[in-house]
C-alpha cells in the first residue's frame, strides 16, 4: 500500500475493526497523530499511521497502560522491558484470581453463607510466614503443659504447608481446608485428647513407642487388610484372625501374651487413639498443598484391624 495513501477515521475503523470513537480517543490522546487534515478539518491518516494503530491495539489488548504505549511509540522504552514489567503485573494478577477462583469453588461447594465466604477469603489470601505461624501455634496449644514425647512432637510442627508461588486451584483448595481444620473446636479437642492420653501415659511410665516390627510392618498390615475387604471377608474370619494374630505377635511386649484379649484390646485402642479421619485428613492436605504423593484413605483398613483384633 502507498504511504501516500490517507484513509479517514470510518476507513482506519473498517480496516482495523476498531471502534470510530476508540481510534478518535487515540488520537486526542496523541498516540495517532493524523497525517494531514482537510480543508474541513477532517483528520486523515496514512499507511504509517495504519501500522501505528495496528501497534496500539496489540499493545492495548495486552494490557499495556497508555502512557507506556505512548513512551514505546516514542522510543523511551523498549517493547522487552514493556513485556517484562507486564509479565510481572500479570503473574500478580493472574495468582489473585486463583486466590478468588478457588475460594467460589470452595463456596459452591459448600454452598457457604456470607461470613464463611469472608473467612475463606481471608484464608486464601494469607500470606506465607502467617500459614505457617498457624501451624506452629497449632501444636504449641496441643502440647502446651503437657509432657508429651518431644521428638514426635518437633517432627508434626516441622511439616508446613508451602503454596508454591504459582499453586494449582487443587492447592489452594485444599489450604482452605487445612487452614479452617486447624481451626476447628473439634478437631483441635480431638488432638489435644491424643496429646493428654500421651502425657498421663509418660507419667505413669506405661508411654511406648511404636516397635520396630510394628513400624516395618504397617502399611504391609494395611495391604493384608484391603485385600481381606476386597475379598469379602470380615474382620472374625479366618483371614482377620491370621491378620489379628501377626499384628498381636509382632506388638507384644516379651512379658505380654499375644493371645490374651485384654492385650489385644489395649492394642487396639492405642492404634484407634491415632485413627481419627480428621487426622487422615491432616496429612492428606499437606501432601497436596505441598505437591506430595497424594496419601489414599486408610479409614476402612484402620477399621478392619481394630475390629480383628477385638474380635
Amino acid at each position: 500500500m502507498p504511504a501516500t495513501t490517507v484513509f479517514t477515521i470510518g476507513e482506519l475503523s473498517r480496516r482495523t475493526g476498531l471502534p470510530v470513537k476508540t481510534i478518535r480517543f487515540y488520537s486526542d490522546e496523541g498516540l495517532l497523530p493524523p497525517t494531514q487534515r482537510t480543508d474541513a478539518g477532517y483528520r486523515l491518516y496514512d499507511a504509517h499511521a495504519l501500522a501505528r494503530l495496528e501497534l496500539v491495539r496489540t499493545l492495548r489488548e495486552l494490557g499495556v497502560g497508555l502512557l507506556d504505549v505512548s513512551r514505546a511509540l516514542a522510543r523511551e522504552t523498549t517493547v522487552r522491558d514493556l513485556a517484562a514489567r507486564h509479565v510481572d503485573a500479570l503473574d500478580v494478577q493472574i495468582r489473585r484470581l486463583r486466590l478468588r477462583r478457588a475460594v467460589l469453588r470452595a463456596v459452591l461447594k459448600r454452598d457457604s453463607e456470607l461470613e464463611e465466604v469472608k473467612l475463606m477469603n481471608r484464608l486464601a489470601r494469607m500470606p506465607d510466614e502467617e500459614r505457617r505461624r498457624l501451624v506452629d501455634e497449632f501444636w504449641a496449644e496441643m502440647a502446651d503443659g503437657l509432657d508429651i514425647d518431644p521428638e514426635f512432637y518437633a517432627r508434626m510442627r516441622a511439616t508446613k504447608p508451602d503454596l508454591p508461588d504459582d499453586p494449582t486451584p487443587e492447592q489452594l483448595e485444599a489450604w482452605i481446608e487445612f487452614a479452617e481444620l486447624v481451626q476447628d473446636p473439634g478437631f483441635r479437642q480431638v488432638i489435644r485428647e491424643m496429646s493428654e492420653r500421651q502425657s498421663i501415659a509418660r507419667e505413669a511410665g506405661e508411654y511406648e513407642q511404636p516397635t520396630k516390627a510394628q513400624q516395618e510392618n504397617w502399611f504391609a498390615w494395611m495391604a493384608d487388610a484391603r485385600a481381606a475387604l476386597d475379598a469379602g471377608h470380615a474382620p472374625d474370619s479366618v483371614a482377620g484372625k491370621a491378620i489379628a494374630d501377626e499384628i498381636a505377635t509382632a506388638s507384644a511386649r516379651p512379658d505380654q501374651d499375644p493371645a490374651d484379649p485384654a492385650v489385644r484390646y489395649a492394642m487396639a485402642d492405642g492404634i484407634a487413639g491415632g485413627a481419627d479421619p480428621r487426622a487422615e485428613r491432616y496429612w492428606q492436605l499437606l501432601a497436596t498443598i505441598n505437591g506430595w504423593p497424594a496419601i489414599p484413605s486408610r479409614q476402612a483398613e484402620v477399621q478392619f484391624l481394630l475390629a480383628a483384633l477385638r474380635a
